[in-house]
């Protein structure tokens, strides 16, 4: 099967469109087919399939200066299918992964035909990410004028939120003269996700000006010594711009006290970030929007699409209450960027005005198209009946002498460890990592490790549409197994 294009090499009207358009709908159709066989089975089988050395090899030639024909290139990418990292599987427990959905597949063909550039101009497109900006607003309760971006996910979503609390804070004139960040403080939890300390490095505060806040016993930022930390830096000297707190921390899941966060910042006049990679989605879920309250009252929140709302990678949201201070952070457009009052160049503002980046896929479609298709009450479902497996989970380990509760849980993520009285501490620690490397070796389950009060524990978090009780119950005997096997 051979698809070169329709023209001979460097003639005016070649192209890199397919010479016969119904032998390459053919193949299209193979790959549409093979990638539904694998979402319909993905509950079938190893959770975790490591890459075989004939994979490896097969990506790992020289740039071709020729072409191949298109059905071999189809087959090579079919056969990536099965060796994935797991978290469309119903026991991948690892980390915070979302396990996409069937109806993605229609919004990425889609996408992929129009090859849309949403970094502004008014087609399309446009009004698909406009309508997803207005219904996250909706959802969390931010005023009808608040400005939101779709990016990548919650790490630049991060670092747009903060370079605008930290334009705002020096009245954007550092945009231009570079002054000086020396004595720019904020603060956050001990538990909180790196990828807030990189943002102050990447945004030149460096991530000494961190503060990291200790935490009470529910794992939540003790608002106490964050009063303390505040007055200690202004009596320093330093000048306090910001704190982050957390909706769902990435080791045991806890959400912080955020309605007291609101009155600690409104009291000190600083800038209020939620880091709500995963958890601010709990929003639409009866059992998490009560731990969320104040969640509205916010400056700013980072959260992922593509974690438990299950759209797929990558999809990735910042949402800012004042959308002049968003944009004075961003927009500078160049001439040939020029706005205008209608033909191509209007729609303005465009997204450029409130991100760093000009060139943006239509991520927008896919996000549109799981709410679509599904609406926020099936979403939010899914999410209380991942919290409610983790709890359940919980239960049966406190009802086991051989188990040991590490952390409570807030959310859907259940720290544990094997126990046995016999082991020392470093002895213990090293048991568990071996339980989780063998869990995943072995294909059964796919948790993840973490520490917990200086003990190694088995970490499973729980964001998978697709995990049903049965999956949870497996967890438990299987380490047991396990257990007998590496001490017979």
């Amino acid at each position: 099967m051979t698809n070169k294009t329709s023209a001979p090499e460097g003639a005016d009207n070649a192209s890199l469109d397919p010479q016969d358009w119904d032998q390459f709908a053919q193949v299209a159709h193979r790959m549409l087919d093979d990638a539904i066989s694998k979402m319909r089975s993905s509950g079938d089988g190893r959770v975790w399939t490591p890459a075989t050395d004939d994979l490896k090899s097969a990506f790992d030639i020289a740039v071709p200066t020729e072409g191949t024909e298109t059905g071999l290139v189809q087959q090579q990418i079919s056969e990536l299918l099965q060796f994935g990292v797991g978290n469309t599987h119903p026991r991948f427990f690892g980390w915070v992964h979302g396990a996409g959905t069937p109806g993605n597949l229609i919004a990425e063909i889609a996408a992929c035909a129009m090859n849309a550039n949403l970094g502004g101009r008014d087609h399309g497109a446009m009004y698909v990410e406009k309508q997803v900006v207005r219904w996250v607003r909706e959802m969390f309760g931010f005023p009808k004028d608040a400005s939101g971006l779709i990016v990548s996910g919650t790490s630049v979503a991060t670092i747009v939120a903060l370079k605008t609390a930290r334009d705002s804070f020096l009245g954007f004139q550092n945009r231009k003269s570079g002054d000086s960040l020396a004595g720019m403080v904020g603060y956050t939890s001990t538990q909180t996700h790196s990828c807030v300390a990189r943002a102050f490095d990447i945004l030149g505060l460096g991530s000494d000006a961190l503060r990291k806040i200790p935490v009470n016993d529910q794992f939540q930022m003790d608002t106490g010594a964050l009063r303390k930390a505040i007055a200690q830096d202004r009596a320093a000297g330093l000048t306090p711009f910001v704190v982050i707190g957390t909706a769902g921390s990435v080791n045991v899941g806890a959400i912080d006290n955020i309605a007291e966060l609101a009155r600690i910042s409104t009291a000190e006049n600083l800038w209020l970030h939620i880091d709500g990679a995963f958890g601010a989605a709990g929003v639409l879920s009866d059992v998490l929007a009560p731990k969320l309250k104040g969640l509205g009252l916010v400056d700013s929140i980072a959260f992922d699409f593509h974690k438990w709302l299950h759209v797929n990678y990558d999809s990735g949201f910042v949402l800012i209450r004042d959308a002049d201070k968003h944009r004075r952070a961003f927009a500078e457009r160049p001439d040939y960027l020029k706005g205008t009052d209608k033909g191509l160049a209007a729609g303005n503002p465009w997204p450029v005005d409130f991100g760093p980046e000009l060139s943006r896929g239509f991520r927008a479609l896919k996000i549109w198209e799981q709410f679509a298709e599904h609406g926020t009450r099936k979403l939010g479902q899914m999410i209380s009946k991942n919290c409610k497996q983790a709890a359940h989970l919980a239960a049966l380990i406190d009802q086991d002498s051989e188990f040991e509760l590490l952390a409570p849980v807030a959310t859907s993520i259940c720290c544990f460890r094997y126990f046995d009285p016999q082991l020392d501490a470093p002895a213990l620690n090293t048991l568990n990592e071996e339980i989780v490397i063998e869990l995943q070796i072995r294909g059964l389950a796919v948790p993840s490790v973490t520490t917990i009060n200086g003990k190694t524990a088995v970490r499973v978090n729980i964001t998978n549409h697709r995990t049903t009780i049965g999956d949870v119950e497996l967890v438990l005997p299987e380490i047991k197994a396990i257990v007998r096997a590496l001490r017979p």
